[in-house]
């Protein structure tokens, strides 16, 4: 998947819909990304979870537990899966890079 628009360059995607070059993302890139899986806005709830992912992502260059994000906000541990309909999903529009293969099947199964 490549998205486009006049006023910056192509962002590639790579067969999971994962962004290839995290450096790319900004905000209207998120919200472009959720548009494209069917989330219509982002709320604050969205963005404290992309503003964790991203974060985390940061300072230690792995995908955090989600259920660490879920119990910092005081939230079930399906919070993220309900705002996102998976935790795959959260991590595509905070526009991190590729997991790896257990990761990735562990997001997709929450």
């Amino acid at each position: 998947m490549v998205i486009q628009s006049e006023d910056r360059p192509a962002l590639a995607f790579d067969e999971y819909g994962l962004l290839c070059d995290p450096d790319t993302w900004n905000e209207s890139v998120a919200e472009n990304i959720a548009a494209q899986l069917g989330i219509e806005k982002l709320t604050d709830s969205h963005w404290k979870v992309i503003h964790a992912l991203r974060d985390h992502y940061a300072r230690y260059g792995v995908a955090p537990p989600v259920i660490t994000i879920c119990r910092a906000e005081g939230k079930h541990w399906s919070w993220v899966h309900d705002l996102f309909d998976s935790c795959l999903n959260a991590w595509r529009v905070a526009g991190l890079p590729n997991p790896g293969e257990e990761a990735k099947s562990y997001m997709s199964d929450m």
